[in-house]
C-alpha cells in the first residue's frame, strides 16, 4: 500500500472486497464533497439484477448521483474495454460539471482497465471459445490453467485454476495472436490524468466473511430467488452469459434448474462470494500503488478525507 499522492488527482477510486462497507465511505464522503458516484461493478450494469448486486436504493440514487447502473440488458456482454471508455467520458464530464468523481466498487478487472489502460488484444473468436470450452468439459479448468502456466506463467499467476471465464481468454489470445496476454497487456497506456487510490481492506477476515454470509441471507428474504426466477422466466438468457455468471445469480440458477436444492444453492452462493471476496483482498494487497484504508473510524478516513479536499479544490 502507498501513501496519498503528491500531484492533485482528478479523480478518486474506492476499491475493497463485497460487504467491506465500500457504499457506506462513498454515501459519507458525498456528505461532506460534491461527488457524483460512478459504479465499478460488473453485475450492477445489467438491468433487472437489483437484489442479488446490492445495487444503491432508488432513493439513494435519486440523492447522489450514480453511473454506469442499469445501462444493459442481461443479454449483453459489457466488458472492460467497454468499461474504460466510459468511465473516461464520465470523469472528464464530472469534472467539468466541477465535482469530485469517486469510482467505486469491486470488480478488480475494471480497476485495472482503468488505471493501466487496455491492451491492444483481438477480438473474441465464438468458434475458438466453444472448443476451449470443449476441452474444459472433458479435462476441466484446473487442466487448462496448467496448460496456460506452461505457455503464460505471468498470466496463469493472476488467475485461479476455477476461473474459466479469464483462462478462456488468456488461452483465446494465445491461439489468436501467438503472443502471451500478459506480454500484450504491459503495452496498455495509464488514464491521461492523475488519480488517488484508496482501498478498503478489513482488519477482521472472519467477520468480513461473517458479514458475507449475513447479507447473502439477507438477500434472499428480499427476493433473490424471484428475481433470478424472473429473468430465467425470459427464455433468452443462460447461465454462461457474463451477466449471470455473478456470484449468486448462477448458484440459484443451478437450484432453478432442479439440480441443487435451494440449501444447497445459497450455501454455495455464500461460498463462491467467500471466494470472491479472498481474490479480492489478494488483489488489492498486491497493488503497492493503493492507500489502505483499514475501517470506517475518524482516523482511518483521514487519509481520503485530506485526499478528497484537494480534488474538490478548483
Amino acid at each position: 500500500m502507498s501513501e496519498a499522492p503528491a500531484t492533485r488527482p482528478q479523480a478518486v477510486l474506492i476499491a475493497g472486497p463485497t460487504c467491506a462497507g465500500k457504499t457506506a465511505l462513498a454515501l459519507e464522503l458525498a456528505e461532506r464533497f460534491p461527488v457524483e458516484i460512478v459504479s465499478v461493478d460488473s453485475a450492477q450494469v445489467y438491468r433487472g439484477m437489483d437484489i442479488g448486486t446490492s445495487k444503491p436504493s432508488a432513493a439513494v440514487r435519486a440523492q447522489v448521483p450514480h453511473h454506469l447502473i442499469d445501462i444493459c440488458d442481461p443479454a449483453e456482454r459489457y466488458n472492460a474495454g467497454r468499461f474504460r471508455r466510459d468511465a473516461l467520458e464520465l470523469v472528464t464530464a464530472i469534472r467539468a460539471r466541477g465535482r469530485v468523481p469517486l469510482l467505486v466498487g469491486g470488480t478488480m478487472l475494471y480497476f485495472r482497465a482503468l488505471t493501466r489502460g487496455i491492451a491492444p488484444l483481438p477480438e473474441a473468436r465464438p468458434e475458438l471459445r466453444a472448443q476451449i470450452d470443449e476441452r474444459a468439459c472433458r479435462l476441466g479448468w484446473p487442466a487448462l490453467h496448467a496448460e496456460l502456466a506452461a505457455r503464460d506463467p505471468a498470466a496463469a499467476s493472476r488467475i485461479g485454476p476455477a476461473d474459466g471465464q479469464r483462462i478462456q481468454r488468456a488461452l483465446e489470445v494465445l491461439e489468436l495472436t501467438g503472443q502471451p496476454l500478459s506480454e500484450l497487456q504491459r503495452r496498455a497506456e495509464p488514464p491521461p490524468f492523475a488519480v488517488a487510490s484508496f482501498a478498503l481492506v478489513p482488519r477482521d477476515r472472519a467477520e468480513l466473511y461473517a458479514r458475507i454470509d449475513r447479507r447473502f441471507q439477507e438477500m434472499m428474504a428480499d427476493g433473490f430467488l424471484d428475481e433470478v426466477r424472473a429473468l430465467k422466466a425470459r427464455g433468452d438468457l443462460d447461465p454462461d452469459l457474463p451477466s449471470l455468471r455473478s456470484v449468486g445469480y448462477r448458484q440459484l440458477w443451478a437450484h432453478l434448474d432442479g439440480t441443487c436444492g435451494l440449501a444447497e444453492a445459497v450455501a454455495a452462493g455464500q461460498r463462491a462470494t467467500r471466494n470472491l471476496a479472498k481474490r479480492q483482498l489478494t488483489w488489492l494487497r498486491s497493488e503497492p500503488a493503493w492507500i489502505g484504508i483499514p475501517g470506517l473510524e475518524r482516523q482511518e478516513l483521514v487519509p481520503i478525507l485530506r485526499v478528497m479536499e484537494r480534488v474538490a479544490a478548483r
